[in-house]
């Protein structure tokens, strides 16, 4: 007989192990927060184990949003409506708002009163089936701001039943202290590695390199450090032009590089030879009425796993719903629903790393999303609306 601790049935399955993986009628079994077995119900084990019924709801890995800025204070709605009279992001980013104005919003703040405003943020995601979240800083830019944000992002996961991955992105703007002397604070921002690892805060290490941001010998230095200490890289690259940030990604054989609206041909192709995953960021298109987007054909002729998140920040995707985002990816970018749900479990857990979700099989993290839809397609076609009825964090009720 069979040793599960719990045993989910009467489910309809998108296992994600290849394209959706559909069973229709499964059962999936876990035992020591690992999923132990996964399968057609008739094919179950004899187990002794309680057993949960679905009555027929989907089961899928819990989503994965592998690109978020959930820690930061206050927000940007002023900016939004200069955008509505005409202003752009980058005038508005040139003129000290943008980023900055969120960076002395941010440094205003304390750990406890920047994980107040950020659980609200984290409990819209996971109400949704989010059983995982990146969680970058950037806003503080300066070590102790960008140690509170870290400390928060790593609160959140105390807070709430979800896995939270941090990411350190000093690299995200030059600080007003440091005006014309750009080389200089990325010098800086490096040198906060060490430290801010050395206690555990960082998973990951990022950089906005733009022109309105990093060179990329700036980002290539800071991710050299990143390599000493034994990180894995991420990067914000080729959002506002093509400034190789795909190509550079892809030499320092990073988790990810995301955005990707002016990515050539070439630095997608090289991303996917060092199986880099392309983070899409629809709601970032939208919000800031972005008329590039991301070359999916060239994607797609290249392999290159693609993944969906939020890029939920206060200034250019302010969005709180993952499903949404599917929504966006498919009519924006125009994915097919098996890559949109591939782009929010597993492509999106490869864009951190972590290699041990966003597939239901057995020896995976028993992370569990179950929605009350009549096929997948519907997490990709409703426009509000939540159909989420659970989640399953580490075989947990959560």
């Amino acid at each position: 007989m069979a040793e599960f601790d719990r045993v989910w049935v009467g489910a309809r399955l998108c296992t994600m192990a290849e394209g959706l993986g559909v069973v229709p009628d499964g059962a999936v079994a876990a035992k020591d927060g690992r999923i132990a077995w996964v399968g057609p119900r008739a094919a179950l084990p004899a187990h002794g184990a309680p057993e949960v019924d679905c009555g027929g709801a989907w089961i899928l890995p819990g989503l994965v949003d592998c690109h978020t800025h959930l820690v930061f204070g206050g927000n940007r709605a002023a900016e939004f409506e200069r955008r509505l009279a005409g202003a752009t992001y980058e005038e508005i980013a040139r003129e000290g708002g943008g980023i900055l104005s969120t960076v002395r919003a941010t440094r205003a703040a304390g750990e406890d009163e920047l994980l107040a405003a950020a659980l609200p943020r984290l409990d819209a995601l996971l109400a949704e089936g989010v059983t995982t979240v990146e969680v970058k800083s950037g806003y503080g830019l300066e070590f102790e701001a960008e140690r509170r944000m870290l400390r928060a992002a790593r609160a959140l996961g105390e807070a709430r039943a979800v896995s939270v991955c941090t990411s350190f992105l000093g690299a995200h703007a030059v600080p007003p202290e440091y005006r014309g002397r750009q080389g200089d604070y990325a010098a800086a921002a490096a040198a906060m590695i060490g430290p801010l690892a050395d206690e555990g805060l960082v998973d990951a290490v990022d950089a906005f390199c733009e022109r309105i941001a990093f060179t990329s010998a700036e980002t290539a230095a800071l991710f050299e450090r990143a390599r000493a200490r034994g990180l894995p890289v991420k990067l914000h690259a080729d959002q506002l032009s093509d400034g190789g940030g795909a190509a550079l990604a892809a030499r320092f054989g990073a988790l990810s590089a995301d955005h990707l609206e002016h990515a050539s041909g070439e630095g997608l192709a090289a991303m996917a030879a060092a199986g880099t995953v392309a983070v899409l960021l629809p709601g970032a298109t939208y919000f800031i009425r972005e008329e590039r987007q991301p070359d999916i054909a060239a994607m797609r002729a290249a392999g290159l796993r693609m993944a969906v998140a939020t890029d939920m920040n206060p200034g250019s995707s302010p969005a709180r719903s993952l499903l949404l985002m599917l929504n966006m990816a498919c009519t924006l970018y125009r994915l097919t629903v098996e890559e949109a749900l591939l782009g929010v479990t597993r492509h999106a857990a490869a864009a951190l790393g972590m290699a041990d979700r966003g597939v239901l099989a057995p020896g995976m993290r028993a992370d569990l999303a179950m929605f009350r839809v009549g096929s997948p397609a519907e997490l990709c076609y409703w426009m509000g609306g939540n159909p989420c009825i659970g989640r399953v964090v580490a075989g947990r009720d959560a």
